[in-house]
């Protein structure tokens, strides 16, 4: 009865159900008090006619309380030693014990049954329980939106995500108001780069959305006066606005940075989710590197998207994505290649502005580039795509909305790792 007996006495109850037997009580207003549904209220007041003197709410416990085998007991301990190895881990980002994980588990490794309560009863009993502590009031608020493509929530952070791996990596991730996962990918650096091809798979695949929600990190935002790093950032770059907010602004994305990991509430929870389960599965596996972790992520993101049913909503990230589509609440718009430009290359890339010299030629990072149809003594823009894969880039000579020469050159020599 939806914890009627934690709120309310049998007394209370009962005198209620009189009142509305002597019409002094209207259905609706019994049923706003207990917090209950109709089919509760009807069910309640069956219960007292059929037997008044007798009438409680207090629970009442259908099944004998069953016995687990002593296998089970084992494995469900040895899981919790397993857990507890992680939690003492002080670079894995694990904190308390995931009692469903477990039960998973035990399904999977050992193809054995038990329930949450179990579980976390045998926690108690040999000394593996941690409470849940009292979650601190966000100080910023949460950016509340209702349509599909209005908001995109983008982080990344950096953890051990298994113990046999020699390096930490980085986790960036991408996800809609539907709460479904556009984008997740492990990545050994976080630089602008990988945040710029977030955004080529994101537009590409799902269009454009109106505002995409990040941190103050100096990927997305330049603050001169506030980091010395961003001070940095400008004397390598020559650029007052990161890479990365250059390719949503070429986009007209609009970019909205948050203030607290708290007012990217939507993108922090699913987060929390992807972070427990690859860190736990991670460490399960033996992972040592960062390709069959981005497997186990995959299949992870999967589960996440397709299968699972949201608490907060209450619906599979998908479903409610798709039902969002039908219903028309999608904001996204299809991915057009902005003119002049020609291509995707000439978008999801690195920006530079340099002046032509006498000998027509460019500076980048002290790699010379020469092409013939340069304006000498004037400035061009340089687009630089650097490919995924051959330690290669594609550099774009644009001069008054026209590309004069394509040049390839090794990713090395341009030290986009500035950027």
């Amino acid at each position: 009865m939806a914890q009627l007996h934690k709120r309310f006495n049998d007394q209370q109850v009962k005198d209620l159900m009189q009142r509305y037997l002597k019409n002094e009580l209207k259905r609706a207003y019994i049923q706003q008090m207990l917090q209950i549904s109709k089919r509760q209220f009807f069910k309640l007041l069956k219960e007292y006619r059929n037997n008044p003197a007798g009438f409680s709410i207090q629970y009442k416990r259908t099944q004998a309380t069953r016995t687990i085998s002593i296998p089970i007991e084992q494995n469900i301990l040895k899981e919790l030693v397993v857990a507890k190895k992680f939690i003492d881990n002080k670079d894995m980002p694990i904190w308390s014990y995931n009692y469903s994980f477990i039960k998973n588990d035990l399904e999977k490794r050992y193809h054995q049954k038990v329930s949450v309560p179990t579980i976390i009863a045998k926690a108690k009993k040999y000394g593996f329980y941690i409470g849940k502590s009292k979650k601190k009031k966000a100080h910023d608020r949460e950016v509340i939106t209702n349509n599909t493509g209005e908001l995109i929530q983008h982080d990344s952070s950096i953890h051990l995500w298994s113990p046999y791996a020699k390096y930490k990596w980085w986790l960036i991730t991408s996800i809609d108001y539907s709460r479904f996962m556009l984008y997740a990918l492990l990545v050994l650096r976080d630089i602008s780069l990988a945040h710029i091809r977030a955004l080529q798979t994101v537009f590409l695949r799902y269009g454009l959305p109106l505002n995409f929600y990040v941190d103050c990190d100096s990927i997305f935002k330049f603050i001169r006066e506030r980091y010395e790093l961003h001070y940095k950032h400008h004397l390598q770059t020559d650029e007052s606005m990161p890479q990365w907010k250059q390719v949503c602004y070429d986009c007209q994305v609009k970019v909205i940075n948050a203030l607290s990991p708290q007012a990217k509430g939507k993108v922090e929870r699913p987060y929390r989710w992807i972070q427990d389960h690859l860190v736990r599965i991670c460490a399960r596996e033996n992972v040592t590197t960062i390709a069959q972790a981005n497997q186990i992520l995959t299949r992870e993101v999967y589960e996440y998207n397709y299968k699972r049913i949201h608490s907060t909503t209450e619906e599979i990230p998908y479903l409610r994505y798709q039902r969002a589509l039908k219903e028309k609440k999608n904001i996204f718009r299809q991915f057009l290649i902005p003119p002049p430009y020609q291509s995707i290359k000439d978008i999801f890339c690195f920006r530079l502005s340099r002046t032509v010299d006498a000998y027509r030629t460019v500076s980048v990072n002290n790699l010379k580039l020469k092409f013939n149809n340069a304006p000498i003594h004037d400035e061009v823009n340089l687009r630089i795509y650097p490919y995924a894969t051959g330690g290669l880039s594609e550099v774009r000579f644009w001069y008054k909305d026209k590309l004069l020469d394509v040049q390839k050159v090794k990713t090395g020599l341009l030290g986009l790792v500035h950027f």
